[in-house]
C-alpha cells in the first residue's frame, strides 16, 4: 500500500515537473525569438537606410549624368545647327551667282536675237532681191538659149545622166579589177594548193563491160541450146549480152553498173568454171552477187576509211560503196566524191575553218546517184532524204541540197562543197560529152551572148569555157563594155547550166577607112 502510494507520489511529482519545465521553456523560447525579431527589425531598419542613401547617391550620380548628356547633346545640335546654317548660306549665294548668270545670259540672247532678226530681216530682203534678179537672169537665158525652162531641165538631167553612167562605168570597171585581182590572187592560191595536194586518176568508163573469152567456141557454149543460158542470164542478171563478130570477146550492156558488175563477175566464173548450164548458172550469180555486195561494203568502208570522215551510218556506208560502180559523163562517182571530199577539206583549212563538217558534205554530196535508178527524183532530192533519214547534220544537208544550185547556198561549207565539185568536174579529162548535147550547149551559148543590143558576133571557145564577143562601136561604148559584160554573166548564169565558168570577153574596135587617088 505504501509502495503504491509512493509510486503515484513519485509519477504525479514527473508529471508536475514535466509541465513546469515545458512552461518555462516556452517562456524562454518566447523570450529568445521576441529578441530575435528586435535586433532583425533593427537590421532591417539599417539596410533600407543604407539603400535609402544609396538610392540618393545613384538619383544625384543620374541627374548629373543627364544634365552632361543634355548639355552635351545642345552643343552637338548647336554645331550642327552652325554648320547647316553655313551651307545654307553659301547655296543662297550660288544660287544668288547662277541668277546674275543667267540674267546676264537672258540679256546676251535678248540681244543676239535682236541681231538674228535685224540679220533675218536683210537675208529675206536680200533674197527677194536675188529671186527678182534669178527671174530676170532665166527671161534673158530663154531669150539668148531658145530653151523654155523644162526644156533646160530636161536637157541638164540628160547630160547629168551621161556624166553618170560615164563615171559609173569607170568606178565599176575599177572596183571590179581591183576585187578580181585580189580575189583571183586568193582563190588562185587557195585552189592551186587544193588540186596540187589531190592526185586522182583520169578513167573514162561506159555503160558496158568487155569479158574476154579463152576461144570462140565459148561463145556457143554461153548461148547454150536454143538459147536458154543466155536467157537464164539475162533474166538473172537484168543485163544485155551481146555477142557479135567481135573474136573472143562478148559485151554486157546495162545501164545500171551493179548489175552490169554481177553479171561480168558471174560470167568470169562461168567461163572459168566450164559448166554452163541454167541450175549453175543461177547458183553462179547468186555467189557473184554475194561477192559484189562484199565489195560494195569494203569500197564504202576504205572510201570513209581514205577519207577519214567518221560516224557515217552503216546504211550510208553500203549506199556509198554503190558509188564504185556508178559514173556521170565517164567519171567514177565514188572517186569523185572522194575527190571533193578532199579538196573541200582543204579549201575549208585553207580559210580557217573547221573542215571536218566540209569533207564529210564533199564525201555526201552525190549519195543519190547509187540510187537514182531506183528511186524517183534528181540525185540531189534523193540525197537531201537519205542525209535525214540517217541524222546527218543541217550543215550537211544543206550543202547537198545546194551544190547544183537547187536552192541558194547559205553556208560556207555549201560554197565550198560547190567549188570543190566543180573542179573536180571540170579538170581536163575528168568528164566526156557527147558531140550532139556539146554542140547544142555551145550554140546556147552564142545565142544568149547575141541575144544583147549592140552585139555584131560571137563566138563560143576553149570548149565553151570562153565566149568572144564583137560589138558595134556605134552602139556600144567603152564605158558601156563593162556594164555589157556584167550582163551577159547574169544572162548565162541564169539560162545555162556549165561546170567551171566560161569567161566572156568583148571586143570593140573602130576603123577609119580612106582610099588616096
Amino acid at each position: 500500500m505504501d509502495l503504491w502510494l509512493s509510486i503515484v507520489f513519485i509519477a504525479v511529482a514527473l508529471v508536475i515537473g514535466l509541465a513546469a519545465g515545458a512552461v518555462i521553456g516556452s517562456m524562454y523560447r518566447k523570450k529568445v525569438a521576441e529578441a530575435e525579431i528586435g535586433s532583425a527589425e533593427q537590421e532591417a531598419k539599417r539596410i533600407v537606410a543604407d539603400a535609402m542613401k544609396t538610392a540618393e547617391a545613384k538619383k544625384k550620380e543620374a541627374v548629373l549624368e543627364g544634365k552632361d548628356e543634355i548639355h552635351r547633346l545642345r552643343n552637338e545640335n548647336e554645331k550642327e545647327l552652325a554648320d547647316r546654317r553655313k551651307e545654307v548660306q553659301r547655296q543662297e549665294r550660288r544660287i544668288q551667282q547662277k541668277e546674275e548668270t543667267l540674267d546676264r545670259k537672258i540679256d546676251n540672247v535678248e540681244k543676239k536675237e535682236d541681231r538674228v532678226a535685224k540679220k533675218l530681216k536683210d537675208a529675206e530682203a536680200r533674197l527677194a532681191e536675188v529671186e527678182t534678179i534669178k527671174k530676170s537672169q532665166f527671161e534673158m537665158l530663154e531669150r539668148i538659149s531658145g530653151y523654155t525652162v523644162d526644156q533646160a531641165k530636161a536637157y541638164l538631167l540628160e547630160q547629168l545622166e551621161q556624166e553618170l553612167t560615164h563615171e559609173k562605168s569607170l568606178k565599176i570597171m575599177e572596183y571590179e579589177q581591183q576585187l578580181k585581182d585580189e580575189s583571183d590572187k586568193r582563190a588562185r592560191n587557195i585552189i592551186s594548193l587544193a588540186i596540187q595536194r589531190c592526185a586522182a586518176d583520169q578513167v573514162a568508163e561506159a555503160t558496158v563491160s568487155v569479158v574476154p573469152l579463152p576461144n570462140d567456141e565459148m561463145k556457143g557454149r554461153i548461148i547454150g541450146r536454143e538459147g536458154r543460158n543466155i536467157r537464164a542470164i539475162e533474166t538473172l542478171t537484168g543485163v544485155d549480152l551481146i555477142i557479135d563478130d567481135t573474136p573472143e570477146a562478148i559485151t554486157l550492156s546495162s545501164f545500171e553498173p551493179v548489175r552490169r558488175e554481177i553479171a561480168r563477175v558471174a560470167v568470169e566464173k562461168l567461163i572459168s568454171d566450164g559448166r554452163i548450164h541454167p541450175a549453175r548458172i543461177e547458183e553462179t550469180v547468186d555467189k557473184a552477187r554475194r561477192e559484189v555486195e562484199a565489195s560494195i561494203k569494203q569500197a564504202g568502208e576504205r572510201a570513209v576509211l581514205e577519207s577519214g570522215v567518221h560516224g557515217l551510218h552503216g546504211e550510208l556506208v553500203k549506199i556509198l560503196g554503190r558509188l564504185k560502180y556508178r559514173t556521170s559523163y565517164g567519171q567514177n562517182v565514188l572517186n569523185h566524191s572522194l575527190e571533193v571530199c578532199y579538196i573541200s577539206g582543204m579549201i575549208a583549212s585553207e580559210l580557217g575553218l573547221d573542215p571536218t563538217v566540209a569533207k564529210r558534205a564533199g564525201l555526201l554530196h552525190d549519195i543519190g546517184k547509187a540510187l537514182d535508178h531506183e528511186i524517183e527524183g534528181s540525185h540531189v532530192e534523193i540525197g537531201v532524204d537519205l542525209a535525214r533519214k540517217y541524222k546527218e547534220s543541217d550543215a550537211v544537208i544543206h550543202a547537198i541540197h545546194a551544190h547544183h544550185g537547187d536552192v541558194e547556198a547559205k553556208t560556207v561549207v555549201a560554197c565550198i562543197v560547190q567549188a570543190a565539185d566543180a573542179i573536180s568536174a571540170a579538170r581536163p579529162g575528168a568528164r566526156r560529152e557527147n558531140l550532139e548535147n556539146y554542140i547544142k550547149r555551145l550554140q546556147k551559148l552564142e545565142e544568149v551572148a547575141s541575144s544583147f543590143k549592140g552585139v555584131d558576133s560571137s563566138f563560143a571557145i576553149q570548149a565553151g569555157r570562153e565566149i568572144r564577143i564583137m560589138v558595134k562601136p556605134e552602139q556600144v561604148k567603152d564605158d558601156a563594155m563593162a556594164s555589157l559584160a556584167r550582163d551577159i554573166c547574169k544572162k548565162i548564169e541564169e539560162d545555162l547550166e556549165y561546170p567551171g565558168q566560161i569567161k566572156v570577153n568583148i571586143i570593140r574596135e573602130s576603123r577609119a577607112i580612106d582610099y588616096a587617088k
